[in-house]
């Protein structure tokens, strides 16, 4: 399987027939409008627009502005305060003054400061894990729109064959049932053939007009170009996720995360205790000198248990459901990326099967359309040619698109972005 997957990304084999005129039609399409670009192009576009990204800047200098605040040296910003106490009140003025100039100072609680920039260490973490977790999540949609949208543009391109090859088909039956070679029935098989191309190639022009929406939508207004994804080195057996997956990453800042904010909370059973230092000046009437006074105060808020208990509660609760998230996504992208191997593995498999019939099947039905030619094949046969033909070529073109997915879709498991 290594060996497998370690196989560069083949091309298309050039083919005749339906398979020449469905490239020329695929590479028309892809140069209509605008010249196409890259999925690592068209993620770069479709994630300027997203709100993860245009918030990140803003949040990340949030959590460093916390960061700085729990460095300083006390818990809150010092208060100043002044006081101005007088006895005139009514017409009453016998000259008592009093001036008060105080500081008072929060402290950190034990351990409090040091949780507190662990805290602020671990959100601006978060907020990095977070982008590059939305960031991933946003290159699974468009890797799924992106082939869709290839694998919609394939099939119109195919149909759009089918449709010229059975107009020509018709035309030389309806010629040589003219000469008096063929039977009536026989142009109109012929015309039932044209009539089954034509919707087949409406439907799929619906289809890969829908496609094109969907990539529109996530801000991809250009075709995609039709060019894979390296596929990355992966070990011979089954490992478990890297832990640098963005959703694991994700998961275990939110759990470090719930850990920092119950160890603040458990330094945070009371109010901040708080230290005042003060100046007064005062007299007691007219005409006596000021006397100065000086005072220092500690405050000691009482216990706050109720509060305490509920902040530990609710910091515990998100621990335990971070840490039950992180152990079942790991599971599920184990699985994912199981399956994404296998998936591959498979597509290989299947390239190279629809390789071979699309080779067997040009070469049929050059036989065949020669023979019919020369009158030594009926109509039956021919249209039944016509139709492997093009249903090879088909499987052949898809089957190589499905490749390409599933390099992409093994990339997506592997927590890699668009290359």
């Amino acid at each position: 399987m290594l060996t497998r997957f370690r196989t560069g990304l083949r091309r298309l084999s050039a083919g005749t027939g339906l398979a020449g005129l469905a490239l020329l039609s695929a590479g028309a399409l892809a140069q209509a409008d605008t010249p196409p670009i890259t999925l690592a192009q068209a993620f770069e576009a479709a994630w300027a627009r997203q709100a993860e990204a245009l918030s990140a800047p803003t949040l990340r200098e949030a959590a460093r502005q916390q960061g700085q605040a729990a460095r300083r040296w006390s818990a809150e910003p010092p208060t100043l305060e002044l006081g101005l106490a007088s006895d005139r009140y009514l017409g009453r003025n016998n000259g008592q003054r009093e001036q008060s100039l105080g500081l008072a100072l929060p402290l950190w609680r034990p351990g409090e400061r040091q949780s507190s920039q662990a805290l602020a260490d671990a959100e601006l973490a978060a907020v990095d894990s977070r982008s590059a977790a939305a960031a991933w999540r946003l290159a699974g949609q468009l890797r799924e729109a992106w082939w869709a949208r290839q694998r919609a543009r394939q099939n119109e391109a195919l149909a759009q064959a089918r449709e010229r090859s059975a107009a020509a088909l018709a035309r030389d039956v309806q010629r040589r049932v003219a000469a008096g070679e063929l039977a009536r029935s026989d142009a109109h098989q012929a015309e039932g053939l044209l009539a089954a191309a034509r919707a087949e190639a409406a439907l799929a022009r619906a289809e890969s007009t829908q496609a094109l929406l969907a990539l529109k939508a996530l801000g991809v207004g250009t075709e995609p170009e039709e060019r894979p994804e390296p596929l990355p080195e992966l070990p011979p057996e089954f490992v478990e996720p890297d832990l640098t997956h963005p959703a694991l990453r994700e998961l275990q800042d939110r759990r470090l995360l719930a850990e920092r904010q119950r160890a603040l909370a458990a330094t945070q059973g009371r109010a901040s205790p708080e230290l005042s230092l003060s100046s007064s000046r005062e007299r007691g009437a007219l005409g006596e000198a000021y006397g100065r006074n000086l005072s220092l105060g500690l405050k000691l808020p009482l216990g706050n248990e109720a509060g305490q208990r509920a902040r530990l509660a609710t910091a515990g609760s998100a621990l335990i459901e971070a840490e039950a998230q992180l152990n079942l996504e790991r599971q599920r992208l184990g699985s994912e990326l199981a399956g994404a191997r296998a998936r591959l593995d498979a597509a290989e498999q299947a390239l190279d099967a629809a390789r071979q019939r699309a080779r067997l099947a040009t070469e049929a039905h050059g036989f065949i359309e020669k023979s019919f030619r020369l009158g030594q094949s009926d109509l039956p046969a021919r249209l039944r040619v016509e139709l492997e033909a093009f249903e090879a070529q088909r499987q052949q073109a898809l089957a190589q698109l499905a490749r390409h997915q599933a390099v992409s879709a093994l990339r997506q498991a592997l927590g890699l972005l668009p290359q």
